[in-house]
């Protein structure tokens, strides 16, 4: 992981509990329960928003990195943590997804991203939060594929050019997280196409608060509250 850190957006977040994420999301009583995470990882199950049939709204927990339906099971040799919007209709990973309306809402409570220091080398991470949400949803899509021994089913998360803000912080690739509006979160679950395409924006960076947090995130073991205290910066 560690080479990775800093190049993937976005690729550590932090997540609610299960009772947070039912009462911002209005979700009907769902079977499962857990605790916040404060750093979640790529490959863990991680909880998202979707419709079920009915067009209600209901929680899974999905393997994160997504598996398309053609791929039998198995997690692709590239990574598919994030779906580019560039690519998100017509990507051979993500059309699939996109044209089947499988769009899923990764609910957070902050992500992380690194800045490259001057030195060229140094990464310091940072802890992004919005002042306009306390729990907000990623824009995300989701599928399901058949493995040998079970169904898998997981999730990717929406990544997009990078506002100001995010600009000076993830400073090597200029990517955003696409984070949803809460009056545009039912548009991205059950609008058409059209609809849902139109709401993945730039966050606007003033509603966005970056903090300075400890390198002990860079390790995916790591899972504590400190882990979101800031720091000073190197």
């Amino acid at each position: 992981h560690l080479e990775t850190i800093g190049i993937r957006m976005c690729g550590r977040y932090a997540s609610p509990d299960d009772a947070s994420i039912e009462r911002e999301f209005n979700l009907v009583r769902t079977e499962w329960q857990f605790p916040p995470s404060y750093n979640v990882a790529p490959t863990q199950n991680v909880p998202v928003v979707r419709v079920n049939q009915n067009g209600e709204r209901t929680g899974a927990r999905l393997h994160w990195g997504l598996i398309p339906f053609w791929a039998k099971g198995v997690q692709p040799k590239y990574s598919t943590i994030n779906a580019t919007v560039e690519k998100l209709k017509d990507g051979a990973t993500w059309r699939g997804p996109w044209k089947r309306g499988q769009r899923c809402i990764l609910p957070a409570t902050g992500f992380y991203e690194w800045q490259l220091l001057p030195d060229g080398k140094t990464k310091q991470p940072y802890y992004i939060t919005l002042n306009d949400q306390d729990i907000f949803g990623f824009a995300g899509l989701w599928d399901s594929s058949v493995g040998p021994d079970a169904v898998v089913e997981s999730c990717t998360i929406v990544t997009m050019p990078a506002n100001k803000l995010m600009t000076e912080i993830h400073n090597v690739k200029h990517r955003m997280p696409a984070i949803l509006a809460q009056e545009d979160r039912d548009a991205w679950l059950t609008g058409n196409p059209d609809e849902a395409f139109k709401v993945i924006k730039q966050y606007p960076d003033t509603h966005m608060v970056a903090t300075p947090v400890s390198k002990r995130v860079n390790t995916p073991k790591s899972n504590d509250a400190e882990l979101i205290t800031p720091v000073r910066s190197a």
